[in-house]
């Protein structure tokens, strides 16, 4: 067994992270993580096709018409043919679900705060600093 080395912790550490914050706001607001992604994908881009949803997403056709649906019955999404081609269904969110979807973001900074309580900007900086070079050793750029 090989002793574990510091770029071993800090890779741990970060996936461990990362792995906790893609779940973690969604199950704080008793939401399911695609149910999130679809109401700010949605407030964020307006009327978009399942298939567009699809794709954002990262998950199946039938998986999205299902969420939309659920949201449909709810009252926060509505749903119509395109008119350019009707083939494809446009998804939209109503009034009621343009006010839920603002209230999530609300929730969301707030969340983001929490998390950062006791985090000075300072850090918050030297971290930032750090992802952006790991990414740039990655793909090969400079760090932003």
């Amino acid at each position: 067994m090989h002793e574990e080395t510091p770029e071993d912790t800090f890779f741990r550490e970060l996936a461990g992270a990362c792995a906790l914050l893609r779940q973690a706001f969604a199950r704080h607001v008793g939401l399911s993580p695609h149910r999130v992604q679809l109401l700010v994908r949605l407030r964020r881009d307006g009327e978009t096709s399942h298939s567009d949803l699809r794709q954002a997403l990262g998950i199946d056709g039938a998986s999205v018409t299902r969420l939309v649906k659920e949201f449909e019955s709810e009252g926060l999404v509505g749903r119509r043919l395109d008119p350019a081609d009707n083939r494809y269904t446009l998804a939209a969110l109503t009034p009621e679900g343009e006010r839920a979807a603002i209230e999530l973001e609300r929730a969301h900074q707030v969340y983001q705060e929490r998390l950062l309580g006791g985090v000075t900007p300072e850090y918050q900086e030297i971290a930032l600093d750090v992802l952006r070079r790991v990414r740039a050793n990655m793909t090969g750029q400079e760090p932003r």
